[in-house]
Order: C-alpha cells, then sequence, then structure tokens
C-alpha cells in the first residue's frame, strides 16, 4: 500500500518518462508535490524503491527505471532505458536497464563545458563520437567533456561526456548549455525570473548567477550522458 505522496510522486515520474522519455529532476519533483525541500523526495524515492515499484541506478544523471505500477494507476508501464551509457568496458555485459539497441551515429564532440564557473565558449570539433541513436531525437547533436562537479546532484560527474541537443529554447528546470555573454560557455539548469535567468547549481557548492535576459543565450538541452571508468 503507498501513500498519497508516494502514489502522486510514482505517477508524475511516470507521466514525464511517457512524455519525455527521461524522468524529471528532484527540484521538478519537488515542486509537483508542493515539497519545502527535494529531502522529502528522497525519502519518498527511497520508499518506491524499497516498494518495488522502481529502481535506482547510482550515479547516473536522472536514472530512475519504473518496474512495476500499481493496479490503482492502471497498465503496466512502458519501461524506461535511461539515456545514459557506459563507454571502455569492453568486456563486461552492460546491465539490462542499459542495454543499447539499434544503430549508432556519430555526434562531434565539441571541446569541454564548465560545470562550474564558465570556462571559455564551446571549442571547434576535436573527434567524433559514438552514441546510440536511440539516446538521440529529432534535430543536430553534438558532446561535451564535462569539466567540474557543479552538477553532480544531477548525476554529472567531471569526466562525464554530455550529450546535448541543439536548441534556442528551453524550459525553467531544463539543464542546458548556455553561452554567456558571448564568450563563455556553461552547463546548469536555467531558471527565468522575471526578465532575468538564472543558471542554477546542482552541488550547495556553488552559487546561483543571475544576469539579463539578453546576456544568456540556450545553446542545447541535455540528451544523454556517456561515462566511461
Amino acid at each position: 500500500m503507498l501513500t498519497k505522496k508516494q502514489l502522486d510522486l510514482l505517477e508524475f515520474i511516470h507521466k514525464r518518462v511517457q512524455r519525455d522519455g527521461v524522468p524529471p529532476s528532484f527540484d521538478e519533483m519537488k515542486e509537483a508535490l508542493d515539497l519545502r525541500s527535494k529531502s522529502g523526495i528522497h525519502r519518498l524515492i527511497t520508499a518506491l524503491e524499497e516498494r518495488g515499484f522502481i529502481r535506482r541506478l547510482a550515479h547516473r544523471a536522472r536514472a530512475l527505471e519504473i518496474v512495476k505500477l500499481p493496479d490503482s494507476m492502471g497498465a503496466a508501464p512502458s519501461g524506461f532505458t535511461p539515456r545514459v551509457i557506459e563507454g571502455d568496458r569492453p568486456d563486461e555485459t552492460p546491465p539490462a536497464a542499459l542495454a543499447v539497441e539499434g544503430s549508432a551515429t556519430d555526434v562531434p564532440l565539441m571541446g569541454k563545458i564548465a560545470a562550474g564557473v564558465p570556462i571559455e565558449a564551446i571549442q571547434n570539433r576535436s573527434h567524433n563520437v559514438s552514441v546510440p541513436s536511440s539516446m538521440l531525437s529529432k534535430g543536430n547533436h553534438y558532446a561535451l567533456e564535462v569539466k567540474g562537479d557543479s552538477m553532480i546532484d544531477e548525476g554529472i560527474n567531471d569526466g562525464d561526456i554530455v550529450i546535448v541537443r541543439e536548441t534556442a529554447v528551453a524550459d525553467d528546470g531544463d539543464i542546458v548549455v548556455a553561452l554567456v555573454e558571448g564568450q563563455e560557455a556553461t552547463l546548469k539548469t536555467l531558471r527565468r525570473k522575471g526578465g532575468s535567468i538564472a543558471l542554477e547549481a546542482a552541488n550547495p557548492a556553488y552559487e546561483t548567477r543571475i544576469f539579463r535576459d539578453d546576456q544568456v543565450k540556450v545553446q542545447g538541452k541535455l540528451a544523454g550522458l556517456i561515462r566511461s571508468y
């Protein structure tokens, strides 16, 4: 038996996975359930995991897998596959939840992106990265190497390769590549505050930076992540 909050959270995650292909961030869950802090979400996630409704994949961005749904929610889940792959592990069989089907697509690696204080703007293409086609949606994509730890609470670590879909449009709560004042690029969660834009870290050690709307240009949205061990 699930509590109302547990059921509400499970339903919210399920709907977002069905709509977007990826689960919501903890901030989005907190806002959807009108909770004051992310610690409440952590407790609900743990309770759902203990009851066998979801599975967490440690150290992966937004990697929640819905295992089953209660009868009150109707049909079984469609089977979310996290848009995260592991690289440089040819001798191991990847977990079923990370299995990739279909062909691969070459995506240009455009340099490094700061998950911390913004660094220099995106560099020119260095080489291509092979990415499962299932990770990509419509439009152009590119890859960037993450430098810094400001997004660790979203499961994005220093040295990860993020796959980015090119777009100049983003919603509140999206993780974006933002070009600041035409010179510096950074990977952050975007929040709009009136006529300003906040670039929000996912690490309490970093402060949220506020800019005028005309100082920030969205260069793309996070589509996936590749991690090497």
